[in-house]
């Protein structure tokens, strides 16, 4: 049994003067027991909404969430069931997240048990698994640097002693040594307390850093899934490849300019047929006729791509289509 899966699962707004927003349009996933999956993508694709989706916080339009085989139902006014408590999210603004108003040790607490002993000692530990010491729970949320912040604020989701966190862009706030603490940390956290995590973040050199399987989301679809370091060596989708390529060196080099061409499209107008081919530069005309499905390939990744044949040797997007003649991509 999954811990968290999410089969199909779409998610819709009211668009302001009218109309709906399909934020997420029929997306899957799934996190294994003790497993880091990174959910990665342009701002806009719909990951923060299929987070949320993930957590209960909105309700899916379509779909279903399951966490630990139950169903996960969306959240309202009444106390959340028991057996989902162990589910938690973490945000991208701590600040935002936490009470100004009251000391962290109280708002740490909140998260325990109601008949939880020694509540003053858990905090302790709560502080000392996030690398924060003992006197912080005596202090304001304002009186920490944004990296503390978020440690704070991930202490409270360990309250609960959960067994999935879902976190929804929670190094983006944070300066570059801060963020390679803090995912450092989330790593720690997950082998030392078999906690599964679905890390979700634009920076795909930190989802590389952390996560064990990548998922790449686009315009409110999955496009591909696969272990992190099989699909950094291969993407199979042209979108992940040009993801890739648009990852800056230290040193400057490697970095393409045009790697991701155009903008994202409106969610509420996507084009006809894959999503991405409006900016992909093997687009073919089947391409703009039909949306491809999750197309599996031989050693078990999956990617939506017309260029990719099942259970077919993985190749990458360009090497499929310099096969196939469909263009001539830069080698």
């Amino acid at each position: 049994m999954s811990a968290l899966e999410l089969r199909d699962v779409e998610v819709e707004y009211d668009r302001r003067g009218g109309g709906r927003v399909r934020a997420v349009a029929g997306a899957s996933l799934t996190v294994e027991r003790g497993q880091i999956v990174g959910l990665v993508g342009e701002s806009g694709c719909g990951k923060s909404s299929l987070a949320r989706a993930a957590v209960g916080l909105v309700a899916p339009t379509a779909g279903t969430v399951r966490y630990e085989g139950r169903e996960v139902t969306p959240m309202t006014r009444r106390a959340r069931p028991r057996e989902l408590v162990r589910l938690q999210m973490v945000f991208q603004n701590p600040y935002s997240s936490l009470n100004p108003r009251r000391k962290v040790g109280s708002q740490l607490a909140d998260g325990l048990p109601p008949a939880a002993a020694a509540r003053d000692a858990r905090v302790r530990e709560l502080l000392e698994l996030v690398g924060l010491p003992a006197g912080a729970a005596a202090r304001f949320p304002h009186q920490f640097s944004g990296g503390q912040r978020q440690r704070i604020a991930i202490a409270r989701a360990l309250a609960a002693d959960p067994t999935v966190i879902v976190l929804d862009e929670p190094l983006a706030s944070l300066d570059a040594s801060a963020q390679a603490q803090l995912a450092n940390l989330l790593v720690e956290l997950s082998r030392e307390l078999e906690l599964s995590l679905l890390l979700i973040s634009h920076d795909l050199a930190i989802v590389r850093h952390v996560a064990d399987v990548v998922s790449v989301m686009y315009l409110g679809t999955m496009v591909e899934t696969g272990a992190t370091r099989v699909l950094w060596r291969t993407p199979l989708h042209p979108y992940t490849e040009a993801l890739i390529a648009a990852v800056p060196h230290a040193d400057g080099a490697g970095m393409l300019p045009d790697a991701l061409p155009g903008e994202v499209p409106d969610p509420a107008n996507p084009p006809s047929g894959c999503r991405f081919h409006p900016r992909c530069p093997y687009a073919f005309d089947r391409c703009a006729a039909e949306e491809p499905p999750p197309i599996a390939v031989a050693d078990g990744r999956a990617a939506a791509c017309w260029l990719q044949e099942p259970e077919g040797e993985p190749a990458s997007a360009a090497e499929r289509a310099r096969a196939l003649c469909i263009a001539d991509p830069p080698r």
